[in-house]
């Protein structure tokens, strides 16, 4: 059953990893902000803390003239899901000072009885693109899927993901490698704690984490940099059809 404290505001860490015979084990980690938010009950802040913060429908899946809430049950009902009604929690970066950029922003799809009947992980790459995997979540929030998506230019878009969404709480964990050919070649992590999304906590976190986005952004390419000086082969980027409901 669904009971996290929304909305709300998580101190995170990220962490990814490359395993040493990827080209010698590589090992980056940064701090960040996320916001937890009800999509039924998107919070409004004063006008005047609104350039910290806004959640807005362009950003993510599907149309964005419609609300999110909307978006998000048009894509599951084109896969044979419906929540009757039930809750979506939505964990994601807000557009700060007119910008954002979600590496990952993740849905917990809640049916009418409150049970978690699915989670939708919306990916983003540099290149303006986005995909949606459909997530079907087994004991203790496992969860698999084939990769169908570039992200990094040193990945081919190829083997399967292995997942682990806990329901967001007091703590947040997040949990993802990456399999090809039988052998780990990437692993990622996000952990943090909750803070309530008050004015003050909003105020420190922005003050203490300035421009988080556009920093993720800056840093992405500043450690594909160091990848390519590595010599760690590129991937040439495939095209990415569409898909359905997502834009």
């Amino acid at each position: 059953m669904s009971d996290a404290v929304a909305p709300a505001l998580y101190r995170a860490r990220v962490m990814h990893s490359r395993p040493a015979h990827v080209r010698g084990r590589y090992v980056f980690r940064h701090r960040v902000y996320l916001w937890l938010v009800d999509l039924d009950r998107l919070p409004r802040l004063p006008r005047a803390l609104r350039p910290l913060g806004r959640i807005e429908s362009r950003d993510h899946l599907g149309d964005p003239g419609r609300p999110i809430r909307e978006n998000v049950d048009r894509f599951l009902a084109g896969r044979g899901i419906d929540l009757e009604g039930g809750r979506v929690l939505l964990l994601t970066n807000a557009r700060a000072f007119g910008y954002v950029f979600n590496p990952l922003s993740v849905y917990w799809c809640h049916g009418g009885d409150g049970r978690l009947r699915c989670v939708v992980a919306e990916v983003h790459n540099t290149h303006g693109e986005r995909h949606c995997y459909l997530l079907e979540p087994g004991e203790r929030g496992l969860a698999q899927a084939d990769k169908r998506f570039y992200v990094s230019p040193f990945l081919t878009v190829d083997g399967s993901y292995r997942m682990r969404f806990a329901e967001p709480g007091e703590r947040l964990s997040i949990q993802m490698e990456l399999v090809q050919d039988g052998r780990r070649v990437f692993q990622a992590s996000l952990t943090g704690l909750r803070r309530p999304l008050t004015a003050g906590q909003l105020v420190r976190a922005a003050a203490r984490y300035p421009l988080m986005t556009a920093r993720v952004t800056a840093l992405i390419h500043a450690h594909g940099i160091r990848l390519w000086m590595r010599r760690v082969p590129r991937v040439r980027r495939p095209l990415h059809a569409t898909q359905r409901d997502v834009g």
